[in-house]
């Protein structure tokens, strides 16, 4: 939840797919004069003047190249954003968690290879040895409460480290640790409590004592509902009118995985910082800018707390995060002393900021991203490239033919229409994804790589099995859908909203895009956008009370209030 990476329906549910840069030339830097020209065409069309907006920060061989706020910091006063000004960061925090622990590794108070009932007794590990390094990486295995259907209707209230933990201690282990890599906010919470174990203080308080009162970071906190914060400024999305309050969220629920708030300002002073050796020395900084590899020998493309990508032989450590009414990004490139933070007021769908951040720091280098261009292929090619395709944990994902057109697509996720650079690679628009295809000594395709610009590679094996038929549409009078027309409640401040509009059904969730859903049934329907069902629930007297979303393997209910 607290990164823009996997959360729950069609906000939630689809996984974002992450982005890759394609080869360019390189190109002399821009002057400050010509960096502004660009950012600001880059960015001005998106970050409108009356709408939630964003804060941008650049800095190249330690000055600031460009420094500016987009949009509004508050839509009921009129304020524009001014890149002072302090947001939620989401899982930007990750970062300050794992400094912390290895601030607490240089005193000699942890080993990254300790495990970790040796600072949680009680917590149950199934059997398996989970260290500190594993939390770190997201190698643990555990699995993330903010995956859990049950954490929705909790996200208002607030909860004791204890609670939190409970949500998900006993849940199954998803993988052996060190075996697979996959995001877990969990593992995160549990790098918090080891911190307030160790050093006898709160988190807050120890990353205030360590971290933010020695470097001066003057505009960054451990996020609070009740706290004056000076320069603080609200979040929104979009909902059934048009642009809203972003719903609550209890801060004690991110914590030590996503309960900061910061600003641009404050960023570059702790990378800086970071660099300079302040806090840890710099070999073990060094340590986390490295990808852990698994044990079969994979890179992982993570290290404690940040990506780790390369882009036109540039290293870049970088990270984002999402947390209700904010989006944020933040990119250092060590070697070329560059460094970039974008953070916007809003977490709606076409604004995240990690795209632009990425693309802002190719122009900074002057290494501009530029589209790949795609070529045609014949049929003939195209055919033996269409199945099921599933990767380590079982999730499938489809490459589908349609007329001459093909499309990817994961399991419980969007259709997604890729485009061939050649016969055997393949890209989606507006993305850095690629897809490459695995031939064996054939010629037959037996596998896909899915390679994102961050994170690792993930590797699908085609299978046999037939692609799942298409749900089928059915003709219903539409006089019918003006008992579905409501709003249902999934979590308090997430909402799935039903219209009738020109005898159409749609819906439209917090946060997201509206679409058209189809009947199956008198009482199914479905998107075609994405692969999910919505079934309305009816009491005995035939009333409508509610709905259920099927969706990514999950049966999620809501109760119809409006």
């Amino acid at each position: 939840m607290f990164m823009k990476k996997k959360a729950f329906l069609f906000l939630f549910l689809a996984t974002v797919i992450s982005v890759l840069a394609y080869a360019t030339q390189p190109e002399s830097q821009p002057s400050e004069k010509d960096l502004t020209s660009q950012i600001n065409a880059l960015l001005q069309k998106v970050y409108k003047a009356d709408e939630p907006g964003s804060a941008v920060l650049v800095k190249r061989q330690g000055q600031v190249v460009f420094r500016k706020g987009y949009g509004l910091a508050d839509m009921e006063l009129g304020i524009p954003v001014e890149p002072d000004m302090v947001f939620r960061l989401g899982s930007i925090t990750k970062q300050f968690t794992a400094v912390a622990i290895l601030l607490l590794a240089e005193q000699g108070k942890l080993s990254l290879q300790d495990e970790i009932t040796k600072f949680l007794p009680d917590y149950p590990t199934h059997g398996k040895t989970i260290t500190v390094e594993h939390l770190l990486t997201h190698t643990s295995g555990i699995k993330s409460y903010t995956d859990l259907p049950e954490w929705l209707p909790l996200m208002r209230k607030d909860m004791t480290l204890k609670e939190i933990i409970d949500l998900f201690k006993d849940k199954p282990m998803e993988f052996s640790p060190g075996e697979r890599w996959k995001y877990c906010n969990s593992g995160y919470i549990l790098l918090g409590a080891i911190i307030e174990k160790i050093s006898g203080e709160t988190y807050e308080a120890f990353l205030q004592k360590n971290i933010f009162d020695p470097l001066g970071m003057k505009h960054s906190y451990y996020g609070s509902a009740s706290r004056i914060i000076q320069r603080r400024i609200p979040g929104y999305y979009k909902g059934r009118t048009g642009f809203e309050n972003a719903p609550y969220i209890s801060m004690t629920q991110p914590y030590a995985a996503g309960s900061l708030l910061s600003s641009v300002d404050d960023l570059a002073i702790w990378n800086e910082a970071l660099l300079a050796g302040k806090l840890i020395k710099r070999e073990t900084l060094e340590k986390a800018f490295t990808p852990f590899k698994l044990k079969d020998g994979t890179d992982t493309g993570y290290g404690y707390g940040w990506f780790i990508s390369n882009y036109e032989g540039h290293r870049i450590i970088e990270h984002g995060g999402g947390i209700p009414g904010f989006t944020t990004y933040a990119l250092l490139l060590p070697e070329d002393q560059a460094f970039v933070a974008l953070l916007t007021n809003s977490s709606i769908e076409g604004r995240a900021p990690e795209p632009f951040a990425f693309r802002i720091t190719a122009l900074t280098l002057g290494q501009p991203y530029k589209e790949p261009v795609a070529i045609t292929l014949q049929e003939k090619e195209v055919i033996p490239l269409v199945g099921v395709y599933v990767n380590a944990l079982n999730e499938e994902r489809y490459i589908i033919h349609d007329g001459n057109r093909l499309f990817s697509q994961r399991a419980g996720g969007s259709k997604n229409e890729i485009f061939p650079v050649s016969p055997t690679e393949f890209f989606l628009k507006d993305s850095f994804a690629r897809i490459k295809l695995i031939r064996n000594e054939k010629g037959e395709v037996t596998g896909a790589k899915l390679v994102n610009r961050i994170g690792p590679v993930e590797l699908y094996t085609k299978t046999t099995k037939p692609l799942p038929t298409g749900r089928k549409e059915i003709a219903l009078d539409p006089a019918l859908y003006d008992q579905y027309a409501g709003e249902y409640e999934l979590a308090p401040g997430f909402s799935i909203v039903v219209t009738k509009e020109d005898n159409k059904l749609m819906i439209q969730a917090t946060g997201q895009q509206k679409a058209e859903i189809f009947p199956e049934s008198d009482t199914k329907f479905f998107p075609k956008v994405v692969d999910a069902q919505i079934e309305f629930v009816k009491d005995s007297s035939g009333k409508v009370t509610g709905l259920i979303l099927y969706q990514g393997g999950q049966k999620l209910q809501a109760k119809k209030v409006k």
